[in-house]
This record gives C-alpha cells, sequence and structure tokens, in this order.
C-alpha cells in the first residue's frame, strides 16, 4: 500500500468505530479489495493545541537514550514509525506475533483527514470532541485488519461475535518502595481504588464490581465472576460487537523535557526517604531498564484484548481438530476463533510525571474514603416494608445513614458502601427496585441542619422523623422515614 494515496474523496469510505485516548479508529465500508476487512487508525491532536506537544517529532533525547538499543527504531524519522516499530520489536515479542498486528502505514492528504473529522463528529462521544480532533498535519494513518471480523469479513461463514476486554492490571504490587501511607496498594488493585477518583470525579456513575485478580486468577469460577461483572457495568472495558458492529458497551475512550527529578525531589522529604537511595546509585544501564519495563507495563496495563468466533461452516464436531478451534458440548457445535491484543501504543516518557501524579490521587481519594449519597427507587408500602429494607441496607459494611421517604418511594443511602452492592441487597426483596443517582456526599452536619429544618416545616409531604429500628445491627446507623399512614401490604 506504499504507492496508495488517500484523498478527500476517499473519506465517505471511512466511518467511525470508537476511539481512545491518542488515537481515532475507523471501519471501511467501501469496496476496494486492499481496505476490505480493514480499520485505520489515525492520530489525534489536543483542540485549541498551542504548543504542539502532539507535533510529528520523533523520540526526544531522553527518550533515545532509553531506546537506544533498537537502532531502527531510534532512526525512525517521526513518532508514527516510532510507534508502529514499537509495537513490532517491544511488544510482540512478549505478547506473540500470532496475537499482534503491527499494520502497515499508507500516505493520507491533508484534505483526507479533514474531511474524515468532519464526517465522524456526530458519533464521536461530546467529551471527546470538545478535548481533541484529528491530527490533519500528521501525513501517515495505520491500517491494521479488523479483529472484530475474520479475514474473510461477514461475507463467509456464520455470524462473527467479538468480545474486547480491556482487563487492567492484574496484580497487586509487592514493591519494598511502596511507603507505608501507600501500604493500600498491597491489598487494593488499583482498577478497584480508580473506580473511586472516578466516581468522585462524576466520570462514571457507579462502582464497576470486576476486579483484575478474577479475571487473571486461572480459576474458572472467578474468571466467569469478572466477565459477568464487565458484562454488567462495561463502562470502557468491555465492549461486544456483531459481525464488526458494537451492540454492546461504550465508544470508548509536548516537547518538554521530563526527568525522574520531580518525584525525586518529592521522595526526598518524606521520612522513608531512606529505602530510595539505592535506586540513585544503580548503574545506567539498569536504571534504564527500570524505566523502560515501566513504560511497557504502561501499554500492557491500557492494551485491549480482542476475542473473537464462529461456528465453522464444516459443522466438525470433534474438539482438538483445530488449533484455532473449540468444541462448544452444549450446542454440539465447533467454533473457530482468533485472538490479537490491541492498542499498543507506546507511552512517552514525559507521561512517567503525569502517572505519578496521578498515582498519588488515586491513593489519596480511595484512602479518604469519600462519603457517597446513593439515591434509590424502592416501593414502600407499609411499616414492614421500611423495616426490612432498611435491614437489607443496614448489612451493608460502609453506611453511616439511611432515609427513607414513603411519599416519594426512595431510599437515600450515604456513607463509604459501594451502590453496587446496596442496590444488590434491596433487589432480593424488591427485584424493581433501581439507582436514581449517585453522587458525592455533603457535609453531614449541614444535612442534618436541612433535615430539622424540614421536620419544623408544615407543607402538603409527610413529616420525616428520626428513630432507631429494632432491625438494626448497627448502632451507629441512623434512619430517616416517613410517618405515613399506609397500613396495607400488596406482599402480606
Amino acid at each position: 500500500m506504499e504507492k496508495v494515496v488517500l484523498e478527500q474523496k476517499d473519506a465517505v469510505d471511512w466511518v467511525y468505530r470508537g476511539e481512545g485516548a491518542a488515537n481515532l479508529v475507523l471501519a471501511y465500508t467501501g469496496s476496494s479489495p486492499a481496505f476490505i476487512g480493514k480499520v485505520m487508525r489515525i492520530q489525534k491532536s489536543p483542540r485549541n493545541d498551542k504548543n504542539g506537544v502532539n507535533g510529528n517529532g520523533s523520540l526526544t533525547t531522553q527518550e533515545q537514550l532509553l531506546w537506544r538499543e533498537d537502532m531502527e527504531l531510534t532512526a525512525s524519522p517521526n513518532r508514527e514509525i516510532v510507534e508502529q516499530l514499537y509495537v513490532k520489536h517491544a511488544m510482540s515479542p512478549l505478547l506473540g506475533p500470532k496475537h499482534v498486528d503491527a499494520g502497515i502505514r499508507v500516505r493520507v492528504t491533508k484534505e483526507f483527514l479533514e474531511s474524515v473529522d468532519n464526517n465522524v463528529i456526530c458519533q464521536r462521544p461530546a467529551w471527546r470532541v470538545d478535548s481533541s480532533q484529528v491530527d490533519a498535519n500528521r501525513d501517515t494513518a495505520l491500517i491494521i485488519s479488523d479483529h472484530s471480523v475474520f479475514p474473510n469479513g461477514t461475507l463467509k461463514g456464520g455470524p462473527c461475535v467479538t468480545v474486547e476486554i480491556k482487563p487492567k492490571c492484574g496484580f497487586l504490587p509487592i514493591s519494598r518502595f511502596i511507603a507505608e501511607e501507600n501500604a493500600l496498594k498491597r491489598i487494593i488493585t488499583r482498577f478497584r481504588m480508580h473506580q473511586a477518583l472516578k466516581l468522585h470525579k462524576q466520570e462514571i456513575s457507579e462502582y464497576s464490581e470486576y476486579n483484575p485478580l478474577d479475571l487473571f486468577s486461572g480459576s474458572r469460577d472467578r474468571i466467569c465472576k469478572a466477565i459477568k461483572a464487565l458484562y454488567a457495568t462495561p463502562q470502557n472495558n468491555f465492549r461486544v460487537f456483531l459481525n464488526g458492529s458494537r451492540v454492546f458497551g461504550g465508544s470508548g475512550g509536548g516537547t518538554d523535557n521530563t526527568t525522574v527529578l520531580v518525584v525525586c525531589r518529592e521522595l526526598s522529604n518524606d521520612k522513608l526517604s531512606h529505602q530510595y537511595t539505592s535506586l540513585h546509585s544503580i548503574p545506567l544501564d539498569e536504571s534504564l531498564k527500570i524505566v523502560k519495563d515501566y513504560l511497557m507495563a504502561a501499554t500492557a496495563k491500557d492494551c485491549s484484548l480482542m476475542i473473537s468466533f464462529r461456528p465453522k461452516e464444516d459443522g466438525e464436531l470433534q474438539s482438538g481438530s483445530s488449533k484455532n478451534s473449540v468444541y462448544l458440548g452444549s450446542t454440539n457445535q465447533v467454533f473457530e476463533y482468533k485472538v490479537y491484543f490491541i492498542d499498543l501504543d507506546l507511552k512517552p516518557l514525559k507521561k512517567m510525571e503525569y502517572y505519578y501524579k496521578l498515582d498519588k490521587k488515586i491513593v489519596s481519594c480511595y484512602s479518604q474514603k469519600i462519603l457517597l449519597k446513593t439515591i434509590l427507587s424502592v416501593e414502600l408500602l407499609c411499616p414492614r416494608c421500611r423495616q426490612k429494607v432498611m435491614k437489607l441496607i443496614s448489612d451493608v459494611v460502609g453506611i453511616t445513614s439511611i432515609v427513607l421517604d414513603p411519599s416519594k418511594n426512595t431510599v437515600t443511602v450515604t456513607g463509604e458502601a459501594d451502590p453496587v452492592k446496596i442496590i444488590k441487597k434491596v433487589r432480593k426483596f424488591r427485584k424493581h427496585a433501581s439507582i436514581v443517582s449517585i453522587a458525592a456526599a455533603k457535609d453531614e452536619k449541614k444535612d442534618e441542619k436541612k433535615v430539622e429544618k424540614k421536620d419544623e416545616k408544615k407543607d402538603d409531604r409527610r413529616d420525616l422523623v428520626v428513630y432507631t429500628p429494632k432491625t438494626c445491627h448497627k448502632c451507629d446507623v441512623w434512619y430517616v422515614v416517613g410517618d405515613d399512614l399506609y397500613t396495607y401490604c400488596s406482599i402480606l
């Protein structure tokens, strides 16, 4: 495809598939044999970027030193080729060439890129549009196989189902360099802690029960548990495609010199800074290897796994007949499958400082045990209903208050408890219960004053009174319920 140049007229054949932080992904819908069954990755740039952070430059001086052993990579004229060679030379040997597609580059005109940007803007998430755009200053784009379909596309064979999973970090760190105030890292997954920060910043609407440790456990039951959790709350970690079209899950997702001095300056004031002294005396080659390993680990942490399967045409029913097929006894079918890793981007060295600061925010947010205010919609028809709901919710660890309002059939729960666990408890009694909203709780004292004022104010709503039910097993939990006159309950 070296001689192929995509021009403005070709943009109409490329449609929006999804995007990540750095790239836009387009699927081909035209008739050219060269592109059928392919997708294109186009690099993005920050909108209104005045510093040219995403310029066409190659490796920085520090990165040249870091990757000096790979002469082809360091000699690359631009970042696009560097990233392609990084996948080929660094990540492919680790993950297996059979499961990694480094792709090929095709030339594109500025008019093509600008037209693509205009064509897909309505399909992109609004927050993505606000933060980034197609980088029209690029002269090539990356073409890779569409791993949501088989090589023959959708024209041959049965339906192709593809599951895309972003597994995240599947282990708990055990490094001796973890400071005591960050000891949570040893027992709580980064994914779990990051969920708390995302919820606090309202980037997600609810916690995910997904635990990467389950997916990487090797236990069939735990792996199934992880998949079910991803399905229940996909966020940007789980998507399903049918014949190349997404049918479940969401659509996505400088030249300044940065060194480790920023991190070291902060650590020098730490009372445990002596633990890090040894890091400053190790040989240069060993230091470079540590940084390289970290950046490659960052790539692996953010990559996605594409698993595609479809029923075999020949109806072959014996397992083991092909290394790329699996027999499903429950349906008496043989499925052809393939597995590929995607999103294996090279992380810029300058991102290390960002990762360090983000890590501090994640741990700090989780350590502060942010109080959440979860409002549920639940039928509260009688005192027994309310008592049952209160008892179920009070069994969840981390709750500081429960407010029941029968006039609105709502329950407001405040505390550190996971909203997902709360709603699961309530649905054991009221299966149609739902979460109305989740937000960071306001100051408790202010909330109490507001409740007192509401108690004193007489209006059309029922008065709210505070009492502790006999069914409560946690004396530090207080309840507010409506003093209504309901005496009838449909479950009695």
